[in-house]
């Protein structure tokens, strides 16, 4: 088999790159161990444990790939403000898409939905070749291309690889890419609860002593009274909520969460989900490109993750569609490191600030504790500066690909 472009992994961001380059006149094939299969969705069905908190920028590259109207006719939840305070203070803020007049801060849509949209829209293009229960064996230099060879036996070259296979990237490991890493030491429970309470299309994130919990608005048949919620606690913490039945865990969660939204009155099945930073060096060799959590992966403290990602995939669309326009080869490293440029300080700026909210608000010292307060009370009182923060949220700040702008 040959290819002009193999995108390893089919998911939110593989899979948005896939068509986004659709078009191009590049033959594409897309690669994934998964089946590749997309379920008849069900409105009463439970909710997918795994969220993602879409943003603007994140939902303006969806609807140019031609996604988002099978997302918005599954399942997505709109939000307009999100609240945030400290649990061990009285610092507390309040950021409004209205200030800045916008419709929405973002969505927050379970990761299969996202997934299944982006499929069927592959699927109804019919441009982009796609391999299902195939995982890669090997993945070695080929002159000026790539030689694939997969489980099966099945052999594929390629001028062009994308590795958008995720934290774990087989890619990222056969080509021998670097990566900066660190364990954050504690775990994420995530799952979905039915509060007493509407949560009024609102996103809240208290800091506790142990991390973060976020309580993220999702809606099913006008129900408002659904929300995900990611909990990061310590791997001690973590194993002793796990192990309490629904009812402990219930009352556990709301006296963490304060009782903003009330009792919470049911929980569905819980994941607990270690937290690890990691970051290429590298995001490009010739012929090769890192996108999305095979390049970066960050806590998922302000859920920015798949937001990066997206961008990563619009960024690299544009610059390969810019380098073909100019008869250049889209595997020289020249034209890859293009894309390199513009994501990688982003992301690592980005990262940076998680990390700095993260150890600041895991800080134990009175006079850092003194200090969250006080900017949490500071930043509330300038509307200029909670502005920019929300701008930041919506994910139209920066060098933005042009399927992200309006």
């Amino acid at each position: 088999m040959q290819a002009d472009l193999v995108i390893v992994g089919a998911g939110m961001v593989g899979s948005t790159l896939a068509l986004a380059l659709a078009g191009s006149g590049l033959s594409i094939l897309v690669v994934d161990a998964g089946a590749l299969e997309v379920s008849a969705f069900e409105a009463a069905a439970p909710f997918e444990p795994r969220v993602s908190a879409l943003s603007m920028a994140s939902q303006r590259i969806l609807e140019r790939v031609g996604a988002w109207p099978g997302i918005v006719s599954r399942r997505a939840c709109r939000y307009t403000d999100m609240r945030v305070w400290d649990g061990s203070g009285t610092g507390q803020i309040h950021f409004s898409a209205a200030s800045v007049h916008a419709e929405a801060l973002g969505h927050i849509v379970e990761n299969r939905v996202v997934q299944d949209a982006l499929l069927d829209a592959l699927r109804a293009g019919g441009e982009v070749e796609l391999l299902g229960n195939a995982s890669l064996q090997t993945l070695e230099r080929d002159g000026t291309g790539w030689q694939i060879e997969l489980a099966d036996g099945r052999r594929i070259r390629s001028e062009l690889v994308v590795a958008a296979d995720g934290a774990q990237s087989t890619v990222r490991r056969l080509a021998g890419c670097e990566t900066r890493e660190w364990d954050y030491l504690h775990h994420a429970i995530v799952t979905s609860v039915r509060c007493a309470e509407p949560h009024l299309r609102t996103a809240w994130q208290r800091f506790t002593d142990d991390g973060p919990l976020a309580f993220l608005p999702l809606e099913r048949a006008g129900d408002q009274h659904w929300c995900s919620i990611v909990w990061s606690c310590t791997e001690p913490e973590a194993r002793r909520l796990m192990a309490l039945d629904d009812e402990a865990f219930r009352a556990a969660l709301g006296r963490a969460f304060e009782y903003r939204l009330g009792e919470i009155q049911s929980v569905d099945p819980r994941l607990c989900i270690p937290l690890r930073q990691r970051h290429a060096k590298r995001y490009v060799q010739p012929g090769l490109a890192l996108v999305g959590d095979a390049a970066h992966v960050i806590h998922p403290l302000a859920g920015q993750g798949v937001n990066l990602g997206l961008l990563d995939a619009a960024t690299l669309a544009e610059v390969l569609h810019a380098a073909l326009t100019c008869g250049e080869r889209p595997g020289e490293l020249r034209v890859l490191s293009r894309y390199e440029r513009r994501r990688m300080p982003h992301n690592l700026a980005m990262m940076a600030a998680m990390e700095g909210f993260e150890r600041l608000f895991q800080a134990d010292p009175l006079p850092l504790r003194w200090l969250r307060n006080a900017g949490l009370k500071g930043v509330e009182a300038l509307p200029e500066l909670k502005s920019m923060f929300v701008r930041q949220a919506l994910g139209l700040t920066g060098d933005l690909p042009e399927l992200a702008r309006a």
